[in-house]
């Protein structure tokens, strides 16, 4: 079931969104895509067992690869029609594929078995290519082009084609050498080249004593430059080696395509699971984005969301320095419907939303941000009715439009059924909305559904109240004080609007507020009331309740300890006896010896003064040994104590998400990347150490890889939609005038030289920018001055091609100019 509508209202589609941003593939963007709502216990299961794992292998395993992933399904599928061939840039993704496709199963082949026992399943099928890779590594070079040593033909092509380039080097330094002794060419002059041709600037006037074939002129057309005739037969050589090279690459390549062909099954079946691995990524990435953990499929089919978070207002809170209230529902067979009540901006909607949102996540296989304590059923389907659809072609007002949400809520409203309704039976007089809105809650009621409902109505508090029903009230509660909301539910009593409290902080006169309170009767102001103070005795009862039930956990918590420590204490008396007594014994037995030596020393040096106060040294060090080595073995229990705690709190030190270090990777062929400068977004081609070659739409750059970022793949096609738009052509009226009054003939005869190149170049930019297909120039024929400069000037601007008219149409004095 993938309802877009539904998606909107919740919020799931930007959920969806935030993990398609994070794939790195175009196969993992599809797969968010067409992933959908089920209601199949197993496959809910095993969504959530891979998207948590493949959480746990990013949060703690740096050995797992997370670069590497790009789409080669494409080319690899088309290879499977016989003729066709793989080109060099598919090669080198294919070498990238089939290296994360070893990493990865490396990665599950060294660790212990059953530690991520669905990904392991996941990865069982899958083969690495060794003789593959070993082709590739035998056929490309490590920046993506074709090694001399792919076959024996190209190395002596290559070589050919080296010497004879050197050759003509030799050769043309030669010629430019000789011109300049003879005085043909300047002094300064350099051999210049252009198109893989070697040239040599000449002077126009001297040009005729090289010879050789003029290529170019300079744009002031004093200069010509010349390809002499000596190194063209070798440049034609070079040529021929050129075309030879392609052919054997060709060739190559093709024989590369044959060899793999048997392969390609299983190649396109790793393919596949890369694509697979970098979707799971991208939800493992986007749930620790959003500190999300797995929830437990209920056993009885009750609902219980332990300290649940809005994902999405979560974030917005967080970016205005703000954090999120958790939520706590609980709904059970016996109470399975929640209506809940309270002030206006007091968090209603986002409570149901929340359970919506989270229970829509939850059967997509997406973790969500709540106590991983949590249990949640299986509906078959979650029915909505949010927000305002009214339309005025459908002539649906506001009311009109919640009656056909409860008309279709109503077609399949069963015990398999989830039915959020934001202020329920609100857009019409309250008399007939509240009543039609009970009426539909008893038939909800009464078909078993399961649901979360707000409403600021009290026939249905009243009737969420009686004890035959399976409705239950709660309250979103607010500071009487402060009037002031606090984003709390508490679940068991109704709300209350807090209507002439909120009326009074916003200062309407208070005469004003009395008279509301005195129109609506004391009836329902004693009803309020009476809702306030059975809150407020509830919620001191409850208080009682926990803090008695706290101090009777306490207590049992204490005798358990006590009892423990009891025993402990008992163990390590006897254990410090014991150990005090033997060191005791060696501390007797030493001192002893040594008092005996001291006394032995004094008798037989006969007391002397010096001796006796050695004697009373050596003694006192002993001692002092005794007290050291007793430091000693408290520092080193200090010191292992240290080291425990250090250790503990390592491990509950979250490891930061693996974004980071997936844009800091080295960059791979076929990735996506996006140059900082500009924006602009492109694939890699091809690798060197100090360099990254960049395809951007038909251009190819080379950079400092530090000039690029990686991409996910959904960034890329962003990027190129708003890049490579075509563009949209706004044509100015003025433009439009001009055009209707441009005469495609220019009479300039009579006019001087610089006042006539004026003139034609304002009348060609303007021949240009409106697009005209082409022009004549009347200039006469005279003494030819005036056409020759022209038509050189002409000559020098890009996409023009100049000739003389007809000879029966004016010849050589009209130059016909074609844009």
């Amino acid at each position: 079931m993938t309802d877009t509508r539904l998606e909107s209202k919740l919020g799931f589609d930007k959920i969806r969104k935030r993990i398609a941003d994070r794939c790195l593939t175009d196969y993992a963007a599809t797969r968010v895509a067409e992933e959908g709502f089920s209601s199949d216990a197993d496959i809910i299961r095993r969504r959530l067992a891979l998207t948590d794992e493949m959480r746990l292998i990013l949060m703690f395993e740096e050995n797992f690869p997370t670069t590497g992933y790009i789409d080669a399904i494409p080319f690899l599928s088309a290879l499977e029609r016989e003729g066709t061939c793989i080109d060099i840039l598919s090669l080198g993704k294919l070498k990238t594929v089939t290296d994360t496709i070893r990493r990865i199963l490396h990665f599950f082949g060294s660790i212990k078995s059953g530690i991520y026992p669905q990904l392991e399943r996941l990865a069982a099928p899958v083969h690495s290519f060794p003789e593959v890779q070993r082709r590739i590594e035998s056929i490309l070079d490590k920046y993506g082009d074709i090694k001399d040593s792919a076959s024996d033909a190209l190395f002596e092509i290559r070589r050919d084609m080296r010497n004879k380039e050197a050759a003509i080097s030799k050769r043309a330094g030669a010629i430019l050498r000789k011109a300049r002794e003879d005085g043909v060419v300047d002094a300064d002059a350099e051999v210049t080249i252009r198109d893989g041709k070697y040239l040599i600037p000449v002077g126009t006037s001297a040009k005729r004593k090289i010879q050789g074939f003029v290529h170019d002129v300079s744009a002031s057309g004093k200069t010509a430059f010349i390809e002499p005739a000596e190194i063209i037969e070798l440049e034609n050589e070079i040529s021929e080696l050129h075309f030879a090279e392609l052919r054997e690459v060709q060739r190559i390549l093709l024989e590369f395509t044959d060899f793999l062909r048997p392969y390609l099954g299983d190649l396109l079946a790793g393919a596949a699971f890369v694509g697979e691995v970098d979707f799971l990524m991208a939800k493992a990435q986007t749930a620790l984005d959003f500190v999300a953990g797995m929830p437990v499929i209920s056993d009885d089919g009750s609902l219980s969301l332990r300290k649940a978070r809005h994902p999405l207002l979560e974030k917005a809170l967080s970016r205005e320095g703000r954090s999120i209230v958790p939520l706590t529902v609980t709904l059970s067979p016996q109470k399975r419907i929640l209506l809940i009540s309270g002030p206006n901006a007091g968090g209603k909607s986002v409570c149901l939303k929340t359970v919506g949102l989270l229970q829509y996540m939850f059967q997509w296989g997406m973790l969500i941000p709540t106590s991983e304590s949590s249990e949640l059923p299986i509906f078959e389907r979650i029915s909505v009715s949010i927000g305002d659809d009214q339309n005025l072609e459908d002539d649906l007002s506001t009311y009109s439009s919640f009656l056909t949400d409860m008309r279709e809520l109503l077609a399949t409203a069963d015990e398999h059924s989830l039915v959020l309704i934001d202020e329920f039976g609100a857009g019409t007089e309250p008399a007939a909305g509240g009543a039609i809105a009970e009426a539909i809650l008893a038939e909800l009621d009464r078909r078993g559904a399961w649901g979360v409902l707000t409403t600021h109505y009290t026939n249905l508090k009243l009737y969420a109240a009686g004890a035959d029903t399976h409705v239950i009230n709660g309250a979103m509660l607010y500071d009487a004080a402060r009037i002031a909301p606090m984003f709390q539910l508490e679940i068991g009593l109704p709300g209350n609007s807090f209507a002439f409290e909120l009326a009074r902080k916003m200062r309407l006169p208070e005469s004003i507020v009395k008279d509301a309170e005195t129109r609506v009767g004391e009836e329902f102001v004693g009803i309020e009331r009476n809702l306030r103070r059975i809150a407020r005795n509830r919620r001191v009862l409850d208080e009682k309740i926990q803090k008695i039930k706290h101090t009777d956990r306490n207590l049992e918590n204490l005798t358990e300890r006590y009892q423990a420590e009891l025993e402990d204490i008992k163990q390590q008396k006897k254990a410090i006896l014991d150990e005090a007594r033997q060191e005791a014994e060696k501390i007797v037995k030493g001192a002893g010896k040594q008092v005996e030596k001291t006394i032995r020393d004094i008798r037989e040096a006969q007391a002397g003064k010096e001796q006796t106060k050695a004697a009373r040294q050596e003694l006192q060090g002993f001692l002092g040994a005794l007290e050291e080595h007793k430091t000693r073995q408290q520092k080193t229990r200090d010191e292992y104590i240290d080291r425990k705690i250090d250790m503990l709190k390592k491990r509950k030190k979250t490891p930061a998400p693996a974004q980071e270090q997936v844009k800091s990777a080295p960059l791979k062929v076929g990735e996506k990347v996006r140059v900082k400068e500009n924006g602009l977004v492109g694939e890699v081609s091809k690798i060197s150490n100090k360099s990254v070659t960049v395809i951007i739409g038909n251009i190819t750059s080379t950079m400092a890889p530090d000039r690029v970022e990686r991409i996910s793949s959904n960034e890329f096609r962003e990027a190129s939609r708003k890049v490579f738009a075509p563009v949209q052509q706004k044509v100015d009226a003025a433009i439009t005038e001009r055009k209707l009054a441009f005469s495609p003939e220019l009479d300039i005869r009579g006019e001087r030289l610089a006042d006539a190149l004026d003139i034609v170049t304002h009348y060609i930019d303007d021949a240009i920018m409106l697009g005209v297909g082409s022009v004549r120039i009347i200039h006469g024929k005279g003494t030819g001055v005036l056409r020759e400069e022209i038509q050189k000037y002409l000559r020098t601007i890009p996409g023009l091609s100049v000739s003389d008219e007809d000879i029966r149409a004016g010849g050589t004095g009209v130059t016909i100019v074609k844009l």
